[in-house]
């Protein structure tokens, strides 16, 4: 018992502990989350990019070169060399690509929103392990103190049946049989010491620390039924709205390529001086367009095509999936609301049960056998009301992550919420890095390194 106790005290550390404390916890601290709004910010940087292809392409170019007359190099003459050097500035502006280049900013533009979607559908993820962390660590928590209650009583049922065995009462195999319990009891004791363990592993690894004492945490709020849940999951999971944005990029995709196929008008300039500090500028509109590329713009065509019936199909899956999930963390809810209640009147019945076969023990109408096994059935009851209780929990913060509402906004967590558009907002015109715009962003990136 002395080792049980050293085993279990070191992870039940004295600070209270909601799973509020613990959810708000994970979201500040999730490097699942950090990575994904990394990848979020690449993302806006697309947008960018693709931004940029509409302004003026200005680039510089210098040159020196010095050249020997005469042939072979023997005779060269130093004195006869000659030196020319130029420096030069071109420029370059399209003036009409038929929307090629803004299809492609809109485009980018989906794909942003979509990304946005998969850093909520990451967010859900992080919270609901969290939450089944959380309740695992209590239910284990329960289990050890149900089985370090059950070594007790054995123990004393252990002792009673010595005390009737040395007065004649019973018979040695009365004892044994209680020695039995009591190795039984013990090792189950010690593996349930190693699930709390464990679950105490996921909820480092879930939350970003070891857990306190864990506060009790009532199932969460659920007032649809799964009619009006599946409605609002259609509406509101970032699954399905990542699928949407997707099918809308891909359909942008197909504008692009068809544009790809008209003429592109560009404004062209250029400034040169030499070594003779001689200037010159020369300022023209190019003009030009495929004719025949062996057919790789319309295989190019077909393929955004292609992808934009997958995408389509893909969002049809999607939405049977979320359908289907939403009805399977509805059905777990069910279940366990049901077990709640059959368990409930179990442990009732258990008790007054056991209480009655051990006072007809001390009468000498019961075996020590009956008093065990009746034991026996108070535990299990009571062990599956606490489970019950637990998977009510989980299953009604799994319905909540069905319907895409398992999110740090939705629960009103006490956290500083991740906007997503601010970064976004930052880069939209794609800024110069010598700007004022470059500069906070700058800044910005060399925070978020710095965290």
């Amino acid at each position: 018992m002395l080792a049980a106790t050293l085993v279990v005290a070191p992870v039940l550390p004295s600070q209270a502990e909601t799973l509020a404390d613990a959810l708000a916890f994970g979201y500040e601290n999730s490097g699942l989350l950090e990575q994904n709004r990394a990848l979020l910010r690449a993302a806006d940087e697309d947008v960018a990019q693709a931004v940029a292809r509409l302004m003026p392409v200005i680039n510089w170019a210098a040159q020196a070169q010095l050249t020997y007359p005469g042939s072979p190099i023997a005779n060269i003459s130093i004195g006869e060399s000659q030196l020319s050097a130029n420096v030069s500035l071109s420029a370059n502006l399209t003036l009409f690509d038929g929307g090629q280049t803004q299809f492609a900013i809109e485009a980018q533009k989906e794909t942003v929103l979509g990304t946005r979607q998969a850093l909520l559908g990451v967010e859900q993820q992080v919270m609901l392990r969290i939450v089944q962390a959380y309740m695992d660590v209590r239910r284990a928590n329960e289990f050890v103190a149900l089985r370090q209650n059950n070594v007790r009583l054995i123990t004393q049922e252990l002792r009673a049946a010595q005390d009737r065995f040395e007065v004649g009462e019973v018979t040695r195999t009365d004892v044994a049989l209680a020695e039995a319990r009591l190795a039984a009891a013990r090792s189950q004791l010690a593996a349930e010491e190693g699930f709390l363990l464990r679950a105490v592993e996921e909820f480092r690894a879930a939350v970003g620390r070891a857990p306190g004492s864990l506060q009790p945490a009532p199932a969460a709020r659920i007032g649809q039924s799964v009619t009006e849940a599946k409605a609002i999951a259609q509406r509101t999971h970032p699954s399905i709205l990542q699928a949407q944005h997707a099918v809308t990029a891909a359909e942008l995709g197909i504008r692009r390529a068809e544009a790809a196929m008209g003429p592109t008008v560009s404004l062209t300039g250029q400034v040169g001086l030499n070594e003779n500090l001689d200037a010159g500028a020369q300022i023209g509109v190019q003009v030009g367009g495929p004719i025949y590329q062996g057919g790789a713009l319309s295989s190019q065509l077909r393929q955004f095509m292609a992808r934009r019936d997958a995408t389509r199909a893909s969002l049809l899956v999607t939405a049977q999936a979320v359908d289907q999930n939403v009805g399977n963390a509805y059905a777990l809810l069910q279940v366990a609301r049901a077990s709640i209640e059959a368990s409930e009147r179990q442990v009732r019945a258990a008790t007054v049960a056991f209480e009655g076969v051990r006072e007809e023990a001390t009468l000498g109408a019961r075996t020590t056998l009956d008093v065990l096994n009746a034991e026996q059935e108070l535990l299990n009851a009571r062990a599956s009301l606490i489970s019950a209780q637990v998977d009510e929990t989980i299953a009604s913060y799994t319905v909540l992550a069905s319907m895409g509402l398992l999110t740090a906004q939705t629960l009103n967590l006490r956290v500083q919420l991740y906007d997503p558009s601010a970064y976004y907002n930052l880069v939209d015109g794609a800024p110069p890095i010598l700007s004022e715009q470059g500069a906070a962003l700058d800044r910005v990136l060399r925070a978020i390194g710095g965290n």
